[in-house]
């Protein structure tokens, strides 16, 4: 069975630069780590419409807009 550099090496240098390429990509997001907590700022903005709004009503629409 072949190394992973042995077959890297068969490619054509331009395929050989996009497995590179995407091989920093993979290391990149995976030291991405988030920068704190999470920020909830938006939290009670649409307090206002909640007695407009049940949160089954808020379902049904969500899935009406992805198309169930």
């Amino acid at each position: 069975m072949k190394t992973v550099e042995e077959t890297i090496k068969e490619l054509p240098p331009e395929l050989q630069q996009e497995v590179e390429d995407f091989v920093q990509f993979l290391i990149e997001k995976r030291m991405r780590r988030p920068k704190g907590p999470l920020k909830l700022d938006w939290r009670g903005a649409l307090r206002d419409l909640r007695d407009q709004y049940t949160s089954v009503t808020l379902q049904h629409k969500v899935l009406e807009w992805w198309g169930d």
